[in-house]
């Protein structure tokens, strides 16, 4: 078993998933990093009509930097944004109606943390794809950790390096194929072969 330190992300990339899901990996999250700006931690990326389409959570400036402490804004119903984001856009794809229970239910309360709104997420999206992979939080922050660092490895401003195959998307006539968006795009675009697909990254 390989020891991996992961950031804990909203409806995270698909590539985040390859590296979670893979049962050699033992997973820890990372809770006491200091909150970086313009990351997964607080944003997913879609496929919307005009193109990629980011959904980002608004969080709380109080001065405060630890990940696990960060809360989450309401002042603007962001929420309701999201869920019409992903409706409008999934609606028309092949498992979105199998799934929107489901994925409705992560915008239904409201979490105090991001982190605790984003644990939910991936716990949600385990339900879909039928999988129980176990995982731990962190005690501390540790700067050059022990175990295999990918608190820096996925970032919305860089393209994926991760290889992976084209899959149906719904827009793709328009923007052609575009890779490693939120798992939310492959669960709705591949459904049941979500899984598979997911342990083929490379």
């Amino acid at each position: 078993m390989k020891n991996v330190l992961l950031p804990a992300f909203y409806l995270p990339p698909i590539s985040w998933f390859s590296i979670f899901l893979d049962s050699e990996n033992e997973i820890l999250f990372e809770q006491f990093e200091s909150f970086p700006k313009q990351t997964y931690r607080n944003r997913t990326n879609i496929y919307g009509a005009n193109g990629k389409l980011s959904l980002i959570i608004p969080i709380i400036h109080n001065g405060n930097r630890e990940f696990k402490s960060t809360e989450i804004s309401y002042r603007e119903d962001w929420m309701d944004i999201h869920w019409k984001s992903i409706k409008n856009m999934y609606q028309s794809s092949p498992y979105f109606e199998y799934y929107e229970d489901k994925l409705k239910g992560l915008y239904d309360t409201k979490e105090k943390y991001l982190l605790d709104f984003n644990l939910k997420s991936i716990d949600i999206v385990q339900k879909i794809l039928k999988t129980e992979k176990a995982y731990s939080l962190n005690d501390e922050y540790i700067k050059f950790p022990k175990e295999i660092n990918y608190r820096e490895n996925f970032s919305p401003k860089k393209p994926s390096e991760f290889e992976m195959e084209q899959y149906y998307q719904i827009f793709e006539d328009k923007f052609g194929f575009l890779k490693d968006l939120s798992i939310l795009d492959l669960i709705c675009n591949k459904g049941p072969e979500s899984t598979t697909y997911i342990k083929n990254i490379k």
